[in-house]
């Protein structure tokens, strides 16, 4: 049996007679950029979050741009972040014209914590990015006494406690890519927040830093969220309380099968609802099992091998400081298939190559 690693299809092939009709309504009525469609998703996705306002963009990256120079961020402040995350998090932050500093993480959970992030704050720190990465929301960092940003690009609809992942910062992003589970047919963003003055900079720093279309008040960017793309996710977005307690099941799945005895799985913070968008797991042989796991038709990769502060273009940016976790997590894991569609024998088969690879690894 072929288990892939991602299995959008699967899940969206059944509304695709929805998402045409809401394509076909939107090209009849002729408003392609922002309007009646992207106002409606933006409301919509505002009142699942339990937040006010939610600004449409272009992409991911551009939600963290504009969040970050709606919430402040001035030319040289430093910005805290982990290390362990994807490039576009510290360069969006860059392209805001932030000093990024970069953080370890906590070597279960993946995530930044208060004490990570104390460790390299300075009092040039301006703000804080904490990823909810994979799936799993970051604690909550405003006790640390500067604006934080929440990129929640990877869990939208997991929860901590009572709240939602994209309510639990001073702002928070968003990332619609096809490969995410809430993800739109091509590129989309968005930013959410409960601060009027942040939203109304972020909506005129999304269109030229113009709030009329006609003045313009700052130097901004041609980043709106497309009417097409917010019709499918007005569709999409019905499903993804479903798909998020899916996930969860399949990770159920998994622990169940005991996946605990053959790798370490990550851990979830008390009162967290995981959304899963990655499964990752750690063992000190990754890329031996990556490939065993291929060998078997079973969908595996690494993710962040290398980390961003060594990344090379952010070479000027980083310390000598040592990040410890963040080395040993990028070379020791592995994501496995995830997808409300993986059934409970699937992530048993998954679990028993698990068992044949590392037994094999360990007598060699």
């Amino acid at each position: 049996m072929t288990i892939p690693l991602f299995d959008t299809a699967t899940l969206q092939a059944p509304l695709h007679k929805t998402i045409n009709e809401r394509i076909a309504d939107v090209i009849e009525r002729g408003a392609f950029i922002l309007g009646p469609e992207v106002e409606a998703f933006e409301q919509e996705f505002a009142e699942y979050l339990g937040v006010r306002h939610v600004i449409g963009v272009a992409n991911g990256t551009d939600a963290i741009t504009i969040a970050l120079r709606a919430m402040g961020i001035q030319p040289g402040d430093e910005v805290v972040l982990p290390s362990f995350t994807f490039y576009a998090t510290a360069e969006a932050a860059v392209s805001a014209g932030a000093r990024p500093v970069f953080c370890d993480v906590d070597p279960d959970t993946r995530n930044v914590t208060a004490e990570t992030v104390k460790a390299v704050m300075t009092p040039r720190t301006k703000a804080v990015i904490s990823v909810d990465l994979f799936g799993l929301p970051a604690p909550e960092l405003r006790e640390l006494g500067v604006p934080v940003l929440e990129d929640a690009a990877q869990a939208a609809g997991a929860r901590l406690g009572d709240r939602r992942a994209g309510a639990l910062a001073d702002a928070a992003t968003f990332s619609f890519y096809p490969s995410m589970y809430l993800g739109c047919f091509g590129d989309g963003g968005a930013i959410a927040t409960d601060d009027d003055e942040i939203a109304g900079l972020a909506r005129s720093l999304r269109f030229h830093g113009s709030r009329d279309k006609q003045s313009f008040q700052f130097v901004g960017y041609n980043s709106r969220l497309d009417a097409l793309q917010a019709a499918v996710l007005r569709v999409l977005l019905g499903e993804l309380d479903d798909w998020c307690d899916r996930r969860r099941a399949a990770a159920d799945a998994y622990l169940q099968a005991g996946i605990a005895d053959y790798v370490s799985p990550p851990a979830v913070t008390d009162g967290a609802k995981p959304a899963w968008h990655l499964y990752v797991v750690t063992h000190p042989k990754a890329d031996e099992l990556i490939a065993g796991l291929k060998e078997c038709g079973i969908g595996a990769r690494g993710y962040y091998r290398t980390p961003l502060h060594r990344q090379p273009p952010m070479a000027p940016y980083a310390s000598d400081e040592p990040l410890p976790v963040t080395d040993a997590l990028s070379r020791d894991n592995l994501a496995l298939p995830m997808s409300p569609a993986l059934t409970a024998s699937q992530a048993g088969e998954v679990v028993a190559a698990l068992a044949a690879l590392a037994s094999a690894l360990s007598d060699s």
